[in-house]
């Protein structure tokens, strides 16, 4: 096999992308910060929305 060849393979070899495992132990992580519940930032979303909403239409006043 030519040196070119060997070469050409090799490079192939070492661009592996990264396995899962290695994703999931960065996911693992505990990081500080508020723990908010996904249904809690819906909610007030859908509260902020309507509420810019009946501003627009006039209904505060």
């Amino acid at each position: 096999m030519s040196v070119r060849r060997r070469r050409k393979r090799d490079k192939e070899k070492r661009a592996a992308p990264m396995s899962a495992a290695g994703l999931m132990t960065f996911y693992e992580e505990e990081v500080g910060g508020v723990k908010v519940r996904p249904e809690i930032v819906i909610l007030t979303t859908l509260a902020l929305i309507s509420a810019i909403l009946l501003a627009h239409l006039g209904l505060f006043g």
